[in-house]
């Protein structure tokens, strides 16, 4: 492949992630392009750099690829500058939902270099999957229910035993068909559990071989598990946080609204299903097509349905509904902190805007909501500049969180 190929490809990669392709049908060529190449702009800048400084040592220089070259670089410098502004937007999010002094009430407060982006984690994003950066113990595929495989989860925790360590529950997306506990969340479970919580991966039941609910009921089976078992982990049962992204944010967000629901929780009814809090990021909140954009109805319509619920609006409208988190929310809501990327191609950042608007005017709860210029869906998947920043603003969210639960546990008792 010639060098004006080569940049060909370059700048196509780049400008989709500067400005991604519109449209429904372009959202999935769109994301997949624009995420590797947003979340490793770096890397890209640096094979442009090496390729046209190659180039450059030849006898010919092609002027037009050079200045594609050029353009190129240029984009992804930008892009890398949109990443790195995120802890600032992050910190901003945190700040005006929960006070300007919330740091004050974290246990120390963020230093330069927590706040800094970590370059040496970046050379090879990809380790974390195969050795954690940080000394921690993860006890894999321990049964919670019936369903084989899908019924399995790995719990991360820190090397020194705990007692009654907050507890985090991730929660896989995919579309609601694929998916696997060790493949989503893994920078977040590790940064945690290396700072003493105790995390939970789960894998869940899958459509088309498991329709719709099987993944509600299976998330909330999840919960029972944790609350009888948690304890001999070294975490605490009656604090439970829930992340997870794009089905899984979904998932997520359902889950804390839903709490205790009978039909929904087969053959332990009576169990405690609520959780503290909920992180959903770039999730899906109109499953049926209630905010009435194009997006939200052709996803009901020409995926949900066929795939995921097995049936029609038509035949059954009241379970795209209830499967609907912003039609789910009550002033009883817990606390959120939603994410979501403003170029997101797969799930259209309205959607979060519509659920945070619809959180803030009906619950009683603190909503922070953190949108990311630039950001694509699935940016948290591997390390990088714009996960670490992420990464670390949920660390301080969620340890605030959890010395106000202290506090109040402890006024409520004395």
């Amino acid at each position: 492949m010639s060098f004006r190929r080569r940049t060909l490809f370059y700048a196509a990669l780049t400008a989709n992630a500067v400005r991604p392709l519109p449209g429904f049908r372009a959202g999935v060529p769109a994301f997949f392009a624009g995420w590797i190449t947003n979340e490793l702009a770096p890397h890209w800048l640096a094979v442009t750099a090496g390729d046209t400084a190659a180039h450059l040592t030849g006898k010919r220089r092609d002027p037009v690829a050079l200045a594609l070259a050029g353009a190129t670089a240029a984009g992804l410098v930008y892009l890398i500058d949109l990443a790195r502004r995120d802890q600032q937007r992050a910190e901003e999010a945190l700040s005006q939902a929960l006070g300007e002094d919330y740091q004050d009430q974290l246990d120390e407060l963020p230093t330069p270099a927590d706040l800094k982006t970590q370059w040496r984690t970046l050379v090879n994003p990809f380790r974390t999957f195969r050795r954690p950066a940080v000394p921690i113990e993860v006890e894999r595929n321990i049964p919670y229910g019936p369903a084989g495989r899908r019924n399995l989860l790995d719990v991360y925790r820190p090397v020194e035993p705990t007692e009654n360590a907050p507890v985090l529950l991730q929660v896989h997306g995919g579309a609601w068909i694929l998916g696997q506990k060790e493949e989503q969340g893994i920078p977040l479970m590790q940064h945690l559990a290396a700072k003493g919580w105790v995390c939970v991966a789960i894998n869940y039941r899958l459509a088309p071989r498991d329709p719709w609910p099987a993944h509600a009921i299976d998330i909330k089976k999840a919960i029972h598990w944790i609350r009888d078992n948690i304890a001999s982990y070294g975490g605490d049962p009656d604090y439970i946080a829930i992340t997870g992204g794009s089905a899984g944010g979904h998932l997520t967000a359902l889950t804390a609204l839903t709490p205790n629901t009978p039909e929904w929780q087969p053959g332990f009814e009576d169990a405690d299903t609520s959780v503290q809090l909920a992180i959903p990021h770039y999730g899906v909140y109109d499953m049926a097509g209630s905010t009435g954009t194009k997006a939200a109805i052709k996803l009901r319509d020409l995926f949900l349905a066929r795939r995921v619920m097995q049936k029609t609006w038509d035949e059954d409208p009241d379970v795209f509904e209830h499967a609907s988190p912003i039609l789910r929310i009550t002033p009883d809501a817990p606390d959120f902190f939603v994410v979501h990327g403003a170029h997101d191609t797969l799930v259209p950042v309205d959607q979060a805007r519509q659920f945070v608007a619809r959180l803030r005017q009906v619950s009683k709860r603190t909503v922070v909501y953190a949108e990311l210029p630039g950001a694509q869906h699935a940016f948290d998947v591997f390390p990088s500049i714009r996960s670490g920043h992420i990464v670390r603003a949920i660390d301080r969210y969620l340890h605030w969180h959890w010395n106000q639960y202290r506090r109040e546990r402890t006024s409520t008792s004395a």
